[in-house]
């Protein structure tokens, strides 16, 4: 018996270091983020469909996700095939992971876990958060970012206070030692459950 763990939280929040912080811990670490580059870039399986739909947005072999974004922008309908297309081959890279899955609990680490059903796959689900400040002052000091695209991110993406609501656990961010210990803390907390089932 495996326990699959949804692992998720808007941008700028700590999910990749927190993933991170779990995989340290010898659990493994399905990437969401992660499977999506690898299927865009040369010789990715989302390659050739995207390149039929947007010839445009194939450059040397790999998809732009530069240009992606801006035929989105320019045509928000389009957002709806590329979904078509790649959502079904990031399932079955997912599927690939969990079959494989040979340890007592598995991180699944996927930014929109609850907006796209996800977390129906898991057994309990982990979100990371911090405070809107820390969130803000995260996200601006990234290169080429603004608070217009900030706004649009969180648009796209469930509340914090939602995600919160609906979760098992909640790691806070706010100093990575704090975060280790939670993340220490909710894996032996998993395998008391497991030990006890």
């Amino acid at each position: 018996m495996t326990y699959v763990l949804g692992l998720t939280g808007s941008i700028a929040m700590g999910k990749s270091t927190t993933a991170a912080l779990f995989a340290a811990e010898g659990i493994p670490v399905w990437d969401a983020d992660a499977t999506v580059h690898r299927l865009y870039d040369r010789a990715g399986d989302a390659v050739a469909p995207l390149g039929a739909a947007f010839p445009a947005a194939v450059i040397d072999g790999a998809v732009s996700r530069a240009i992606l974004n801006d035929i989105v922008a320019d045509d928000p309908s389009a957002l709806g095939l590329i979904e078509s297309i790649v959502h079904p081959l990031v399932a079955r890279h997912r599927t690939a992971f969990l079959e494989g899955a040979e340890n007592d609990i598995v991180v699944l680490d996927v930014p929109l876990l609850f907006e796209s059903g996800v977390d129906d796959l898991c057994d309990g689900v982990a979100v990371v958060s911090t405070t809107d400040e820390e969130q803000r002052r995260r996200v601006l000091a990234r290169p080429g970012m603004d608070e217009a695209k900030l706004a649009t991110l969180l648009s796209r993406q469930m509340p914090d206070a939602e995600k919160r609501t609906r979760a098992d656990w909640v790691i806070e961010t706010t100093t990575l030692e704090h975060a280790a210990r939670q993340v220490r803390d909710i894996i032996a907390e998993i395998r008391k459950k497991m030990a006890d089932a």
